[in-house]
C-alpha cells in the first residue's frame, strides 16, 4: 500500500507506539485520522511531540473504545485501520480488570466490525509478546501456546482471537503484530526502561522488582516499521506476525549496562511492591522473529546500545515529565 492519497485511522495515537507511527504515516503522504481516549483537558497525549505542522494535518476524534457508534464514525471512509488503542498496563489490570478486559476485548471488536461494515482494505491489529505467557521454548514462534497469566495478557488473547475469527468468518484483510518489549523516546515510566534510566539519572537508588525476568527489547522505529509492513505485504493478511529483536537480557543486566552507560553510582534495590504474583510473573520473552523478515522483509536495524543511548538523551531533555523513582501502574 502507498501511503498517498490514503485516509488511515490510528487508535491509541496518543501512546507511546502509537505517536511514533502517526508521525511517521505522515511524513509517508498519508492523510491521518486518529483515535484518542476522551479526557477533559482535550490533552492529546504523545501526540503533543509532534511538530505543529504535522498535528495540523492531523483529525483527531477523542472518544473511547468501548462506544460502537463513535468507533464506527472514526473508521467510515478509511483504507487502513491500525489499531493500537488499549489498556496496557500489566499492574493496572490486576487492579481493574473489568476495565482492562471491556476496553481491550469490546474496543477490538467494535473496530473489527465497523472496518469489516466498511470495507477497510486493511487492518494492523496489535497484540503483545505478554499472551505468551514464560516462555516454555525459545525463541518463541507464532505457534507458542498462549497464557493468560495476567487479566491484562488474557484480555489481548481475547482481542487476538476476535481479530482471527473476522478473518475466518468474514474474510476481513486483518494482521495481527505481535511487538515484543518496545522502547524509546516518549515513552512512561510505567515501562522498564524509562523506570531505569530516570532513576539513574536522579537518584542513588534504582528500585525494581524481578531482576532475573528476561525480555526481548525493540526500538520503537523497528516497531513502527514493522507495522507499516504490514499493511503493506499481502502475504501478511490472516497471519500473526512477531515484531522483536531476537536477542535477549535480563532486567538485572539491562540495569547494568544502563548504569554503566550513564557513568551513574545508583544502586538496585528490591522495591516489594513492584514484585508480581509469582504466578503471573512473565520469566523469559524471546522472539522467533523468522516470519517477519520472510513475509513483511523486516528486521531491526536499532541495537539495543545505540537505541539505549537515544532513550537516555530525549530522557534526559525531559526529565522534568517523569516522577522519579515512583512506582507507575
Amino acid at each position: 500500500m502507498m501511503w498517498e492519497g490514503k485516509k488511515v485511522l490510528i487508535t491509541g495515537a496518543g501512546g507511546f507506539i502509537g505517536s511514533h507511527l502517526t508521525e511517521a504515516l505522515v511524513k509517508a503522504g498519508a492523510s491521518v485520522r486518529v483515535f484518542i481516549r476522551y479526557n477533559s483537558r482535550n490533552g492529546r497525549g504523545n501526540l503533543e511531540d509532534l511538530e505543529q505542522r504535522e498535528l495540523e494535518e492531523i483529525e483527531i476524534i477523542a472518544g473511547d473504545l468501548r462506544d460502537a457508534d463513535v468507533i464506527e464514525r472514526s473508521v467510515k471512509g478509511c483504507n487502513a485501520v491500525f489499531h493500537l488503542g488499549a489498556l496496557v498496563g500489566i499492574p493496572y489490570s490486576y487492579k481493574n480488570p473489568r476495565e482492562v478486559i471491556e476496553t481491550n476485548i469490546l474496543g477490538t471488536f467494535n473496530i473489527l466490525t465497523a472496518a469489516r461494515d466498511h470495507g477497510v482494505e486493511r487492518i494492523v491489529h496489535t497484540s503483545t509478546s505478554e499472551v505468551y505467557g514464560s516462555a516454555r521454548y525459545v525463541p518463541i514462534d507464532e505457534a507458542h501456546p498462549l497464557q493468560g497469566q495476567s487479566p491484562y495478557s488474557a484480555s489481548k488473547i481475547g482481542a487476538d482471537k476476535l481479530a482471527e475469527s473476522f478473518y475466518a468468518s468474514y474474510n476481513l484483510p486483518v494482521v495481527t503484530v505481535r511487538p515484543f518489549n518496545c522502547y524509546g523516546p516518549r515513552q512512561s515510566a510505567r515501562a522498564v526502561i524509562p523506570t531505569l534510566i530516570t532513576q539513574a539519572l536522579a537518584s542513588e537508588e534504582i528500585l525494581l522488582g524481578n531482576t532475573e525476568a528476561i525480555r526481548d527489547f525493540t526500538f520503537v522505529s523497528d516497531t513502527v516499521e514493522g507495522f507499516i509492513k504490514a499493511a503493506q505485504k499481502q502475504a501478511a493478511v490472516g497471519k500473526v506476525i512477531n515484531v522483536g529483536s531476537g536477542q535477549e537480557i535480563s532486567i538485572g543486566q539491562l540495569a547494568q549496562v544502563i548504569i554503566a552507560t550513564l557513568g551513574s553510582s545508583g544502586k538496585i534495590v528490591l522495591d516489594e511492591s513492584r514484585v508480581r504474583p509469582s504466578r503471573s510473573e512473565v520469566n523469559r520473552l524471546l522472539a522467533d522473529n523468522r516470519l517477519a523478515k520472510e513475509t513483511l522483509e523486516w528486521e531491526p536495524q536499532v541495537s539495543l546500545e545505540e537505541g539505549i543511548k537515544k532513550t537516555m538523551a530525549w530522557i534526559s531533555a525531559h526529565l522534568n515529565r517523569f516522577q522519579i523513582g515512583k512506582y507507575q501502574i
